[in-house]
């Protein structure tokens, strides 16, 4: 099964342009693993979230800000491919 992704923003705040980058960021990285990454502007102000078919993985409101790119694709390698190595952005567990 391939894995679809969506990032949520306001785009009264001007967050087009991180939910671009990071969906190009994660295109990049699970090339093979994902159907799409589509962006929905949100009518909420300070939206942004990114869901991994439909499983919420980082919320901004929640979290207390915006995702560590890092961090981001750790929580949605275990989700989607948790036997794939993120080289330099990946952080082994004990």
């Amino acid at each position: 099964m391939k894995n679809k992704i969506n990032i949520t923003y306001c785009p009264g705040c001007r967050w087009l342009t991180r939910a671009s980058w990071m969906s190009q960021e994660l295109l990049i990285t699970f090339e093979k693993n994902i159907d799409e990454v589509s962006l929905s502007p949100s009518p909420e102000a300070g939206t942004f979230k990114v869901f991994v078919n439909g499983e919420l993985v980082h919320c901004r409101k929640q979290h207390n800000g915006f995702p560590e790119l890092k961090i981001l694709k750790q929580k949605i390698r275990n989700l989607i491919c948790p036997e794939k190595d993120l080289g330099h952005s990946d952080q082994k567990t004990k």
